[in-house]
């Protein structure tokens, strides 16, 4: 399972797992090599090692450096895969929804390692997955918003039915788009809720700002308040 924490990855597992159609393994997740946080959603480790445990599937690590290009990120995640299909792994998991380039992208790339790509979310109504999402008494909290598209009091938020009603219409409720990103902390898949602690709220910028990607971020740091899962 290609795991980055947040939501949509939460209910692709889920949806999988209630399918019995695969046995999962692992979860996997790149983690930014400097800070050692989960990339883009720039969750601190220790609450990726916390929610594994709480999942009970053991988790594969991807360092990535923190200034990495396409090339380099591919040969990476090449060498990766090749290690967990030696030890009998067939398919890879994704979380995606309507991103028609993204999963084009992920099974080319899949498709070179004779790996197939399953997207159990895949063209789901992202309205009807929101409230699913709540329903099925998943938990969780906002930890990433692009400024081009929320403003700061979006980031640090419980991803409740509230929530999803106060995004603006140009906003996909599940953030497809990249509006924003999350951290399950409770569900159907934990064995146990996730105690999280505020952190501070962020600012920061990624690039030149441009108009093909979003460049300024608003994070919200959530620190572990047990002791850290051995990892």
């Amino acid at each position: 399972m290609n795991w980055s924490g947040g939501k949509d990855s939460a209910l692709a597992l889920h949806a999988v797992m209630q399918s019995g159609n695969y046995e999962v393994v692992g979860l996997l997740t790149t983690v930014n090599e400097a800070y050692g946080r989960i990339t883009m959603h720039n969750v601190r480790a220790e609450l990726l090692y916390q929610q594994a445990a709480a999942i009970g599937l053991p988790l594969h690590k991807i360092h990535v450096p923190e200034q990495v290009n396409m090339v380099m990120y591919d040969a990476i995640m090449r060498q990766q895969l090749k290690a967990l299909i030696a030890k009998g792994v067939t398919h890879a998991i994704f979380g995606d929804i309507f991103l028609e380039d993204l999963k084009a992208y992920r099974e080319k790339r899949l498709a070179e390692l004779n790996l197939s790509g399953v997207f159990p979310l895949w063209q789901q109504d992202t309205t009807e997955l929101a409230q699913n999402f709540v329903a099925q008494g998943f938990r969780a909290v906002t930890v990433c918003v692009s400024e081009k598209q929320l403003d700061r009091s979006f980031v640090g938020r419980e991803l409740d039915a509230d929530f999803f009603a106060s995004l603006p219409a140009n906003v996909d409720p599940c953030g497809e788009n990249g509006e924003y990103h999350s951290f399950v902390y409770d569900g159907p898949l934990f064995a146990h809720p996730i105690p999280l602690e505020p952190g501070e709220i962020v600012r920061r910028t990624w690039g030149e700002e441009n108009e093909l990607y979003d460049t300024g971020f608003w994070y919200a740091d959530y620190l572990p308040t047990q002791k850290e899962i051995a990892r």
